[in-house]
């Protein structure tokens, strides 16, 4: 599994879908100018944005263990300070921001609980920590088709389902092992219309996160099969993906 790939095959991937995704995190944190806040594995930088809008750039922080996504942050947020650097060990004093934020991130940290409580550690006391990841549990991810055809070929194959966060009530246990106060759960929507199967098939040869590596990893054949398979699952496009994801507060 890999993110160190260009910025615009992520972009292509899930940014079009992540973006859906930053107002409703923002607001869930209640992001409010004159805080400091830091986005914990940004990418290339769809919420980072957003919370310069809310706060400017002087005032956001953001952290990613990608070279090349980083760099693409760097160059669309100038003033923004930017630092390569998983969630496990952040560049940060304790008590430095009021509010630190993932999204898309905790099911891929090494650690989830050490990565949550590195950003409870680095927020005030009473700041608030908010995280996101993908209903793929339930099925309601943007990639749901596609590891529902995986797992139609390999029955043993989990996809994203046993991933840390991605069923209902599991980022509130992480949040509370990690030391989180008034932990509350809620769902964030991201729906997002296709105009043709094309469109949301070709990032997936892109080589992105774990569906474009394992795609890129079948030889032509089982590639081919497994398109057909996840065709067959969508409708004619135009077509909706109406993606879920579970989000968690909670205070530092």
């Amino acid at each position: 599994m890999t993110f160190d790939v260009a910025a615009t095959a992520y972009d292509a991937f899930m940014g079009r879908y992540s973006v859906l995704l930053v107002e409703q995190m923002a607001d869930l944190a209640g992001i409010r100018p004159g805080q400091r806040v830091i986005d914990v594995g940004c990418g290339t930088g769809a919420l980072t944005l957003e919370l310069v809008r809310r706060v400017g750039a002087d005032r956001v922080a953001g952290v990613d263990p990608s070279d090349s996504l980083l760099a693409a942050a760097r160059a669309r947020l100038p003033g923004v300070d930017l630092r390569l650097a998983g969630a496990e060990q952040l560049p940060y004093d304790a008590n430095t921001f009021d509010a630190a934020l993932a999204q898309l991130v905790v099911h891929f940290m090494a650690d989830p609980v050490a990565g949550v409580a590195e950003m409870a550690r680095v927020t005030r006391t009473g700041g608030v920590v908010v995280a996101c990841v993908w209903d793929f549990a339930g099925g309601r991810s943007p990639l749901s088709p596609f590891w529902t055809a995986v797992q139609s070929m390999d029955t043993a194959n989990e996809g994203e389902s046993r991933y840390a966060g991605a069923r209902e009530g599991h980022l509130v246990e992480i949040f509370e092992a990690a030391g989180l106060r008034d932990v509350e759960q809620s769902v964030l929507k991201a729906d997002l219309t296709h105009p043709g199967f094309e469109d949301w098939w070709d990032p997936f040869t892109r080589g992105v996160g774990p569906a474009g590596s394992h795609a890129k990893a079948l030889d032509e054949d089982q590639r081919a099969e497994l398109r057909a398979r996840t065709r067959s699952l969508l409708p004619a496009g135009p077509f909706t993906i109406e993606a879920r994801a579970w989000a968690a507060r909670g205070r530092a």
